[in-house]
C-alpha cells in the first residue's frame, strides 16, 4: 500500500485548520502521513496544533454497543477517537512567515510518501478523496489525477459545484487554469521539475504546468471529493488580496500564454 503525504501549510488560520486537519486524518485511506507547515502564525494556529497533537494520544470516545439486560443497561465501548494505525504527523514551524511556496517547499521537502498532495488550511478533503485518486492514478497508469470540488461559505454552506474539465493539456492550461485544487500525484513529479517557486503568485498553476510540459500524465475524476471555502471579500487576503490582485492576475494570464505557445509547438 502506497505511502501517501498530505501537506497542510498554515498562516493565522486557527478558525479553521482543526476541521482541515480532522478531513485529512480520516480520510478513507489506511496509509497517511501529515506534515502540517505553520509559516510563522500569529493568531492561536500554534494552540490549535498542540491541542491536536494532545488529543491524538488522549481523547477517547465512545458507542453504544450491547444491551446488558442483567442490568438493564446499554454498554459502551471505547475508544481512541483519532485512531493511530496508518497514520503519521508531523509539524514544521517557520520562525517567521515566508509566503505559501516556501511552506509547501518545506514540507514537500520534508514528505517520505511516494504519492503526494497539500490542501490549504482552510478547506477540507472529504473522506474518500486520497483513496480516489490514489485509485485513478493506478487504473490510467498516470501522474497526476483531479477531481471536482464544491465551493463552500464560512458557515460549510455549499455555494456551487466546481466542475473541472477532463484532461487534455487545452482544457487544463490553455483557457485558464482548471486543475489542480483537489489532486494527488507522484513525489518524484518535484525530483523532475523542482518545487514551487516564490516569485510567483499563482504557484500551483506554474507548478502543475510545469509537471504538464514534462510529460506527466493527467486524469479526471468526475466526483466532488473536497470543499473549498470562498470567504467572500471581507477575507480577501495574501494572494487575493487587492494589493496582489493585478500581479496575480498578470502571472496566471502569462501562464496561459506560455502552455498556448507550448501546445502550438508541439503541434507545429
Amino acid at each position: 500500500m502506497k505511502k501517501v503525504s498530505i501537506v497542510i501549510p498554515c498562516y493565522n488560520q486557527d478558525k479553521y485548520l482543526g476541521i482541515c486537519l480532522d478531513s485529512a486524518w480520516f480520510q478513507e485511506y489506511p496509509n497517511l502521513e501529515i506534515v502540517v507547515v505553520d509559516d510563522g502564525s500569529t493568531d492561536r494556529t500554534p494552540e490549535v496544533l498542540e491541542q491536536f497533537c494532545a488529543a491524538l494520544d488522549t481523547e477517547k470516545v465512545s458507542y453504544a454497543a450491547r444491551l446488558n439486560d442483567e442490568i438493564g443497561e446499554v454498554e459502551r465501548v471505547e475508544h481512541l477517537r483519532y485512531a493511530p494505525e496508518g497514520r503519521e504527523l508531523r509539524v514544521i514551524r517557520h520562525d517567521v512567515n515566508k509566503g505559501l511556496s516556501e511552506a509547501l517547499n518545506t514540507g514537500f521537502r520534508a514528505c517520505t510518501g511516494e504519492l503526494c498532495t497539500f490542501i490549504a488550511s482552510d478547506d477540507m478533503l472529504l473522506p474518500g478523496m486520497v483513496s480516489g485518486l490514489v485509485r485513478a492514478l493506478e487504473e490510467n497508469n498516470a501522474d497526476f489525477a483531479y477531481a471536482d470540488m464544491h465551493v463552500v461559505d464560512d458557515t460549510g454552506r455549499i455555494l456551487r459545484r466546481f466542475s473541472l474539465p477532463d484532461y487534455t493539456f487545452e482544457a487544463a492550461f490553455c483557457q485558464w487554469y482548471l486543475v489542480g485544487v483537489c489532486k494527488l500525484y507522484r513525489r518524484e513529479l518535484h525530483e523532475r521539475c523542482g518545487y514551487f517557486d516564490p516569485a510567483i503568485y499563482p504557484q500551483d498553476h506554474d507548478m502543475y504546468l510545469r509537471f504538464a510540459m514534462s510529460g506527466a500524465e493527467f486524469v479526471h475524476v468526475p466526483r466532488v471529493l473536497a470543499n473549498v471555502r470562498h470567504h467572500g471579500p471581507e477575507r480577501e487576503v495574501h494572494n487575493h488580496s487587492n494589493a496582489n490582485w493585478n500581479r496575480l492576475f498578470e502571472q496566471s494570464s502569462d501562464l496561459v500564454r506560455t502552455a498556448r505557445k507550448f501546445a502550438q509547438g508541439e503541434k507545429g
